[in-house]
């Protein structure tokens, strides 16, 4: 699990990054992201919808891989950013090895990682 310090909860927050924040979209990835002003902390935030599965214990399922993920990349996060990770339908095909890498390549690409 993640911190509750790193963990993106308010739904003003969602919508700030949703709005504002700049957007790197894979094949069964989308990733927001937008700088925090006044926060030296990285708070992190995922959106698995019923569209990804009707199925709650899937969706858990995913955002569950998708945190452990991102807890193990959190030391090497540049600090002061709001993530927020979208899924698409294809995750579901996807195993955890597959995902690990998509995410670790957009973080990259966004130029999040120290």
């Amino acid at each position: 699990m993640l911190d509750k310090k790193n963990c993106l909860k308010k739904k003003k927050d969602f919508q700030k990054v949703i709005k504002k924040g700049e957007k790197i979209e894979k094949e069964f990835l989308v990733l927001k992201f937008s700088k925090n002003a006044p926060e030296d902390i990285t708070r992190i935030g995922f959106i698995v919808s019923q569209r990804v599965s009707k199925k709650a214990v899937l969706r858990n399922k995913i955002k569950r891989r998708l945190r452990e993920i991102v807890k193990d990349s959190l030391s090497n996060l540049k600090p002061g950013y709001d993530i927020i990770f979208f899924t698409k339908k294809a995750i579901k095909e996807k195993d955890f090895l597959e995902i690990e890498k998509m995410v670790k390549q957009m973080l990259k690409q966004a130029k999040l990682l120290c």
